[in-house]
């Protein structure tokens, strides 16, 4: 798979709730991540963001995304991935009891190759705007 195939096929795992057994084969073991976002500043690793992920689809089981953009940086071993969140709490599982609310949220990924494989991924973020949209914060 070239870098592009290996970040659309983990951008989707990830998207779609798969957790970090079904993005591990596309990452370094111990890939990193980061994001400037209050709701994920204890994630460091990509498998602990693949799982969180997993778990949001409890309380918001119809999340999905709307990809706006994919670009790969084939000088810098990057492809970026733009999108927006949608989806309801409708599930149990959150911080408060199911809301009904719906929010829509943009989000991008920088995710970052070594070789073949991605070693670490920066998530840009408002998590202030998707907490108050959900009912969250």
């Amino acid at each position: 798979m070239t870098q592009y195939e290996t970040a659309k096929a983990f951008f989707e795992a990830c998207e779609t709730g798969k957790g970090w057994q079904g993005c591990k084969t596309y990452c370094h073991e111990g890939a990193t991540f980061s994001c400037q976002a209050d709701a994920l500043r204890q994630t460091t690793t990509l498998a602990a963001y693949a799982d969180w992920m997993k778990g949001l689809l409890t309380p918001v089981p119809d999340g999905r995304y709307k990809l706006t953009g994919f670009a790969l940086d084939y000088a810098r071993g990057t492809v970026v991935a733009a999108a927006e969140f949608h989806g309801t709490q409708t599930g149990e599982g959150g911080p408060v009891a199911p809301t009904g609310k719906s929010v829509v949220s943009d989000y991008a990924y920088i995710m970052q190759f070594d070789g073949d494989k991605i070693s670490h991924m920066t998530k840009i973020w408002n998590d202030v705007h998707a907490l108050r949209g959900l009912g969250w914060a």
